[in-house]
């Protein structure tokens, strides 16, 4: 037997439930067949047919308004819904600095590995960067082997020569020559200017290496050089064994000589020497004449005579 505890709850939620909104029309009571004649015939009796029960037309009006208040109860809760799955949606959009990677790559990892083992061994190989450094007191030397790989340093030793050649061979290598050099400065320079990789230490280019636009890390400008040079003297000019082997090893001293002081890093090095073969390559297939040097000599030195 329930309890008369549970009887009372039972009708209490029953009374709460028809208390809806949704419900309302079923509260009311039924319209009596005769209330459209009785509210006809009583309403020139004044107000008989006020006090009779709801006609069909408050009917039907209580039947839609149980529908119109659900649907302006659910309206507002529509927002939040919106609002969330617009939050969820945003929140999937996340820039890409603050995402992790949970399944990276095999490349990405191999080349982030790469990265950073490059940076640790440069800025361990600077040991002249600073003159506290380890290797502080060599820093002078080291940078006097620098600087003959610069690149103002060689177009003005090629010019010097060229003024004092007499002959047409040596003048034919040296316009050259001369050209490559002017070619490796502006191609390394339009380089690094789209990459904008900065050195190993952060340091601020000296006064030459503005000159000779190289302001940045990425390729290395003097590993560049050093292997154009080399390779076009190798293949230029009769050489001892010795003094081939001589040209090689002042060519990776060089390059490696801006690693010591901190300019550069071991990978701006060896793209460096790539890039110096490849304007070799590149120079010995537009290689000038020696009519057209001479044209050029020409006009350097305001001598040229197109109609004579």
């Amino acid at each position: 037997m329930p309890s008369g505890y549970n009887v009372r709850s039972r009708a209490r939620e029953r009374n709460s439930v028809l208390g809806r909104p949704e419900f309302m029309s079923l509260n009311q009571p039924p319209p009596r067949a005769g209330s459209s004649s009785t509210g006809g015939g009583n309403s020139g009796g004044g107000g008989g047919g006020q006090g009779s029960g709801p006609g069909p037309s408050e009917t039907r009006g209580n039947a839609r308004r149980p529908g119109q208040i659900k649907h302006q109860t659910s309206q507002p809760t529509e927002d939040p819904v919106d609002n969330g799955s617009k939050d969820r949606r945003e929140s999937g959009k996340m820039p890409e600095e603050d995402c992790m990677l949970l399944n990276p790559s095999f490349k990405g990892i191999a080349k982030n590995s790469l990265l950073a083992i490059d940076i640790c061994l440069s800025k361990r190989m600077g040991v002249c960067a600073y003159t506290s450094s380890s290797w502080g007191g060599c820093r002078s030397m080291v940078a006097l082997l620098a600087l003959t790989g610069h690149g103002i340093t060689w177009i003005i030793g090629t010019i010097v020569c060229l003024t004092r050649s007499n002959t047409l061979a040596g003048q034919e290598v040296l316009v050259n020559l001369l050209l490559a050099l002017i070619f490796d400065v502006i191609t390394v320079a339009g380089v690094q200017r789209l990459v904008k990789r900065r050195g190993p230490w952060e340091m601020m280019p000296g006064f030459m290496d503005c000159v000779a636009m190289d302001t940045y890390s990425f390729p290395a400008a003097h590993a560049s050089r050093a292997a154009m040079v080399s390779k076009f003297l190798l293949s230029h000019l009769v050489l001892a064994v010795p003094l081939r082997i001589l040209l090689v090893l002042w060519a990776f001293l060089v390059g490696m000589s801006r690693v010591l002081l901190g300019k550069h890093h071991l990978t701006d090095m060896v793209c460096g020497f790539a890039l110096g073969l490849l304007h070799f390559s590149l120079m010995e297939t537009v290689w000038l004449s020696s009519s057209m040097c001479q044209t050029l000599i020409s006009i350097s030195t305001l001598s040229w005579s197109p109609f004579f």
